[in-house]
């Protein structure tokens, strides 16, 4: 068990591994695009935990949308208490948890709104 400050971070996938990311888990339900798994330096893919199918395609990325797909997800989140808990659980085992994500925008990803939750958790 780890003893220090726990902290559950963001980053894009694309993006060099460090130290201080601790356990990478990523939380996309598809594979980034171009990215090999010695790449990606994964220590969990949580595909399960990413928004629905429907949901994803729905949101797009669009800016315009993104209050309701934060509502949508939080929702569906819900339903997926086991699946948080495991990620609060790892928390407390490995003090750093980074939920990585493909998309281009760090602001407006499942990764913000599912640490968010976490956060509160």
């Amino acid at each position: 068990m780890y003893l220090g400050a726990f902290l559950i971070k963001t980053k894009r996938v694309y993006d060099p591994s460090h130290e201080e990311d601790g356990f990478r888990v990523l939380v996309d339900r598809l594979w980034p695009r171009g990215m090999s798994k010695e790449k990606a330096r994964l220590d969990l893919w949580m595909k399960e935990i990413a928004p629905s199918n429907e949901l994803r395609i729905w949101f797009s990325h669009e800016p315009d949308i993104w209050e309701d797909f934060k509502q949508k997800y939080v929702q569906e989140l819900d339903a997926k208490q086991e699946m948080l808990s495991r990620i609060k659980q790892i928390e407390k085992e490995h003090g750093t948890v980074t939920l990585l994500y493909a998309t281009k925008e760090p602001e407006r990803n499942n990764a913000a709104v599912l640490k968010v939750v976490l956060e509160k958790k």
